[in-house]
């Protein structure tokens, strides 16, 4: 915006192009430092504990894939294909997260596997075990966190078929205690 003419001061027509004036010599700026509460500061890892869950990049990308699973999954009587999708989802995503890269196939493949959802036969322990955990999943972010809290972080390292191949024998050993869940 131009200045007005019956301002008074030096005019900014007497000046040549581009010269700073006195009067428009800006302060130098103090500084910026992370001393807010939400600040993150270097040196120090992101923050944890509940309900922080582990970012990582394009995991809406995961839930598309998640979908895409939905005509293989065994599902018990009662149980819903929607409430298995968001529960399995959070352990994709948590998989995914483990190895720094936005979530892809095998996350899924193993998500749904340890659960016994790829199984025609899966273990009918596992099965009475899941059917509360997942029972209106779709609609309770708690319980999607609890699902995925659950899965040991040694057991979302495994190949998916070794994974599989665990839940056929001792699927209690991918599972951390509720114990240990509620602990953090």
């Amino acid at each position: 915006m131009a200045q007005p003419e019956f301002v008074p001061g030096p005019s900014p027509l007497s000046a040549p192009r581009g010269a700073i004036t006195p009067g428009e010599v800006l302060p130098i700026h103090p500084g910026w430092k992370a001393d807010r509460p939400g600040d993150h500061r270097p040196g120090e890892g992101p923050p944890e504990g509940a309900a922080f869950g582990k970012p990582g990049p394009d995991q809406g990308y995961g839930l598309l894939l998640a979908r895409r699973f939905e005509p293989r999954l065994q599902l018990a009587s009662g149980e819903l294909s929607a409430d298995a999708v968001a529960g399995c989802l959070g352990v994709a995503l948590r998989r995914a997260s483990v190895f720094h890269r936005a979530p892809v196939g095998p996350d899924l493949e193993l998500a749904f596997g340890v659960w016994g959802f790829l199984m025609l036969q899966p273990p009918s322990e596992l099965v009475a075990y899941r059917r509360p955990l997942f029972g209106g999943a779709a609609h309770h972010y708690d319980h999607q966190r609890h699902i995925a809290g659950l899965v040991r972080e040694e057991a979302l390292r495994l190949k998916p078929a070794e994974a599989i191949e665990i839940v056929s024998g001792d699927w209690r050993s991918l599972f951390r205690s509720e114990a240990d869940v509620a602990d953090g």
